[in-house]
């Protein structure tokens, strides 16, 4: 049977330049590394055999009710404004209406050249491909707005990057794809008309209760508000927190050189090109405020009165530390078994960090040791932590059911950096056992079976991963 995609495509269906209509490259010997069966189950897709599968999803084959396209879309990289960026190795195959009646993109990357390629052989290798389809699913298992991985395929061609290396594509699945560079594009060229067709479309599908564009822009704040609190109470750190990579629909999207922390460092950074450390793990939430500012810069042609929509959109800027911070507080909190934080709860949990940071403790471990009761042995200073604990266990009398709540807050294991890496070697050298371990494991974050309690472990000395890199 070949794969039915029921497609149901509005993006295609937009005039005015935004996406240059253009199938994927054929793969020469398309070869299926992994299929999401339950999200594609979602989807409404039924699927072929491995052979089928592995020929849409390479883009060797184009199903039928694809419109295949790469989208337009500006950015700013590391606060610099590129004023035009697209999908350069990305192909939107098109949308379904999945079985909760959600529309979603399916697209390929890695799939070849676009007229937004800028030089670029528009591939992905096998490396940047597995990292992102085991770390989306793992971060959709821990709860965490994100696109989402159907499938994996081995295009059997090789690509060069600093050497030949096996070639592959990821299909992605998104609540769209369209980002804070796809309003920036527009409005930078002065071109209101299709500025205003992207935000009513974009208000439609994703927003459709907001009122107007201020409704609209405080509705995207707000998603972003929960997003990147969510990002730091497990450790993560995005690594390329540019405006092309912020998504409007308030998923994590472009898993490049992303990493989850070993040892807690608010400053910790791994990208290899933030030599300025503009994306660490503290700065993420400046970040997102920046990359809002932003779009409301972007909507404010839209406004009938400039000065009145800057005065506004300015004021509901400012509001967001501290709608960040309590977000943050609610994440944290659960983390220490309390499930409705108040006022003083704040300082008890920076003090554990602080702790935490001195000791260079692991997050993970130690936040999942809280839980199990044992993570004294993680900090360094015990009469600390001693103090620490009999103002914790005060605070928790009053609290319900701390332990449960701590369990839905705390997993036991994450995508840590040198398994991921261990993971891409074994791959390239046609190994997919450790891929498809860690895919499991990571299913059911917060019950680790025994086999894999080795997964939960740093890493020693010389496993240590200092750095991460983009996958172009």
């Amino acid at each position: 049977m070949k794969t039915q995609i029921p497609f149901d495509n509005s993006f295609a269906a937009l005039k005015g330049g935004f996406f240059t209509s253009q199938a994927p490259e054929v793969a020469p010997e398309p070869s299926l590394l992994a299929y999401n069966d339950a999200l594609g189950t979602e989807l409404g897709i039924e699927k072929g055999d491995a052979r089928d599968l592995s020929a849409i999803f390479s883009g060797a084959d184009v199903p039928s009710g694809a419109e295949p396209l790469a989208q337009l879309y500006a950015g700013h990289q590391f606060g610099s404004y590129n004023p035009q960026l697209g999908d350069g190795r990305a192909i939107l195959l098109g949308e379904v209406i999945d079985t909760k009646g959600n529309r979603r993109d399916i697209q390929l990357k890695g799939s070849g050249r676009t007229p937004y390629s800028r030089g670029g052989d528009g591939k992905a290798w096998l490396g940047p491909i597995l990292r992102e389809y085991v770390v989306s699913e793992a971060m959709h298992a821990l709860g965490i707005p994100t696109t989402r991985a159907l499938a994996a395929v081995a295009t059997g061609e090789q690509v060069y990057r600093e050497t030949a290396l096996p070639g592959a594509v990821l299909t992605r699945i998104a609540a769209s794809h369209i980002r804070v560079g796809t309003f920036q594009i527009f409005a930078a060229r002065g071109q209101i008309e299709q500025l205003q067709t992207l935000f009513e479309y974009t208000r439609t599908r994703h927003y459709p209760v907001a009122d107007g564009v201020e409704g609209f822009l405080q509705a995207v704040m707000e998603a972003q508000c929960k997003l990147i609190p969510a990002w730091m109470g497990v450790g993560f750190i995005h690594g390329v927190m540019n405006t092309d990579n912020c998504q409007i629909a308030g998923e994590t999207i472009d898993y490049g050189p992303c990493a989850f922390m070993d040892g807690f460092a608010t400053d910790r950074v791994f990208s290899s090109i933030d030599r300025g450390a503009r994306y660490s793990y503290g700065n993420q939430p400046d970040i997102v405020i920046w990359n809002m500012a932003q779009l409301a810069t972007a909507l404010v042609p839209l406004m009938p009165n400039a000065d009145a929509a800057v005065t506004r959109f300015t004021e509901m800027l400012h509001g967001m530390k501290d709608k960040l911070r309590a977000e943050w507080l609610l994440v944290f909190a659960a983390k220490i078994g309390i499930a409705a934080p108040r006022e003083g709860d704040g300082p008890l949990i920076a003090d554990l960090l602080d702790m935490m940071e001195t000791s260079g403790a692991d997050f993970t471990n130690t936040f999942h040791a809280l839980t199990q009761g044992s993570a004294k042995d993680q900090v360094i200073d015990q009469s600390a932590y001693q103090a620490w604990h009999d103002k914790w266990q005060t605070r928790l009398a009053t609290e319900n059911d701390p332990t449960a709540v701590m369990a839905r807050a705390n997993p036991a294991i994450i995508p840590r950096n040198h398994r991921i890496e261990q993971m891409i070697e074994a791959a390239v050298q046609g190994d997919f056992a450790p891929f498809h371990r860690l895919t499991a494991a990571l299913a059911t974050p917060f019950d680790v079976a025994e086999q894999d309690e080795d997964l939960t472990r740093p890493p020693s000395e010389q496993e240590i991963v200092p750095a991460t890199f983009c996958g172009t």
